[in-house]
């Protein structure tokens, strides 16, 4: 019996297990819903039925979240839409907090009087969820014995077929931005990063937008609160930066500060706004930033927030239900070349493809044996690739890249950057160094993403300079 699933996605992910492990035993699917009769996730009775079956549930049911009235309904709903056995486990009740704790108000009797009412709408398995007691189950279990209650047949029509019909299909990435159009012609694109400021005084971003763009650079990439630090919203940067730089941007999107709900809500915003290109990764854990006591949410990683996306441009909600007109958004998504585990960091990347991704962008390249190693093996899965490029300002900014953000830095980097006598020499040999790592990628590759640290963001320009993407024009 699987029990109290809110998210589809989670418990398909449970019935493909149980079925791993167990293929010929009798499997009760159980999605609890609200007053509504949807899942915490949007799905509808109307959906989550259709996918149960399909899935492969031996009984399909609700329990937990609400009291018997509203679970009645929503098993009424399911009836008339599969012949698979029902199940009913409602809470005694909604909870009223009394003194501090959560004190459950349906009598025995209630209880009672219901479990009579669900078995007559076709329930097969009846029982209770929070709040339940042995006296409430007793009362259940006489109710039923007395009236000789009998489940009912009732006609049923699937709907999954309309749910399709209702979808739409979305451009080919060519239509869909302008960075998509370059991908789609084959042609080199450039992406240069610009860190939201700490406060509200966006002027200097904005004046280095406009910069690149004279520059050439194709679109401004905006990370969300790198290093779980607090800044400006991203989402707010990539609007004034479109707005007043005229450019193109990436908006990074994080699965760390929003549950599934806030993240459909502000996609469907930001689509609504003019931000197309999207980069969907799962974002740093709070401890590693400046406010360690914040909290997270994580209800999705990267692969399950590209999920929600490409269902999003398909018109469909993370319930699985029509929302109109789609979204049309480029989806990236993130890769390290140089990861220790790279089994594992393949293995993930073939679940982004698979769950829709468009383009990835790497972590900085330093090394590109590396690299092209990464490339072969996701050549099977392969979509298009822009290379990260840093430009180092330290032999400092080198040994934390290597040591903390998990980037390959060779030895040889780190003792090129060792051997400048000076701040000023050391930025200029990162950026020569970066410079070789661009060269050596551009045949390997579909694009480049380009940091500017410090923002300094000449310095992303000294490194295009003469690699045929960008013409300085300042």
């Amino acid at each position: 019996m699987l029990e109290t699933f809110g998210y589809l996605e989670e418990i398909h992910q449970a019935i493909l297990a149980a079925r791993e492990v167990a293929p010929n035993i009798q499997l009760v699917a159980q999605v609890t819903i609200d007053e509504e009769g949807n899942c915490l996730d949007g799905a509808s009775p109307e959906t989550f039925t259709a996918k149960l079956a399909d899935w492969g549930a031996d009984v399909i049911g609700c329990n937990c979240s609400v009291g018997p009235v509203d679970m009645l309904e929503a098993i009424e709903r399911i009836r008339r839409l599969t012949p698979l056995p029902l199940s009913a486990q409602p809470n005694a009740g909604i909870p009223r907090n009394v003194e501090g704790r959560n004190i459950y108000l349906c009598s025995p009797e209630y209880m009672a009087s219901y479990a009579r009412k669900f078995v007559d709408a076709g329930v097969s398995l009846i029982g209770g969820c929070c709040g339940t007691t042995p006296e409430h189950i007793k009362a259940m279990k006489a109710a039923l014995r007395s009236s000789n209650a009998k489940g009912r047949t009732s006609g049923f029509q699937v709907l999954t077929e309309r749910k399709r019909e209702s979808a739409v299909t979305p451009p080919p990435i060519g239509e869909r931005s302008g960075i998509g159009n370059k991908l789609a012609l084959g042609e080199f694109v450039t992406l240069v990063e610009i860190v939201p400021p700490k406060g509200v005084d966006f002027r200097k971003e904005v004046e280095g937008a406009k910069y690149l763009k004279a520059a050439g650079i194709d679109a401004i990439n905006i990370p969300d609160s790198p290093r779980a630090s607090a800044r400006m919203s991203n989402l707010a940067l990539c609007i004034l930066i479109e707005k007043y730089a005229g450019i193109e941007t990436v908006l990074h999107f994080t699965c760390r500060d929003r549950n599934v709900l806030s993240m459909q809500s502000e996609l469907l915003g930001a689509f609504s706004t003019g931000i197309h290109n999207l980069i969907c990764i799962t974002g740093d854990p709070p401890k590693l930033g400046n406010y360690p006591d914040a909290t997270a949410v994580f209800d999705v990683d990267a692969i399950g927030l590209v999920n929600i996306v490409h269902n999003l441009n398909f018109g469909l909600d993370i319930g699985g239900n029509p929302i109109g007109t789609g979204t049309r958004f480029l989806i990236g998504v993130g890769a390290n070349p140089g990861i220790g585990n790279i089994d594992e960091e393949i293995r993930r990347f073939a679940y982004k493809v698979e769950a829709g991704a468009d383009y990835a962008v790497t972590q900085p390249v330093f090394d590109i044996a590396l690299l092209e190693t990464f490339l072969r093996r996701i050549e099977h899965f392969r979509i298009p690739v822009l290379a990260g490029i840093w430009p180092l300002v330290s032999v400092r900014n080198a040994e934390f890249m290597k040591n903390e953000l998990r980037v390959s830095v060779p030895d040889s980097i780190t003792e090129r950057m060792g051997r400048a006598p000076n701040a000023d020499a050391a930025r200029a040999e990162g950026v020569l160094i970066a410079r070789e790592m661009l060269h050596q990628v551009r045949g390997l590759v579909q694009g480049a993403q380009v940091a500017a640290p410090l923002g300094r963001y000449s310095s992303a320009i000294d490194v295009l300079d003469g690699q045929g993407s960008a013409t300085v024009m300042v």
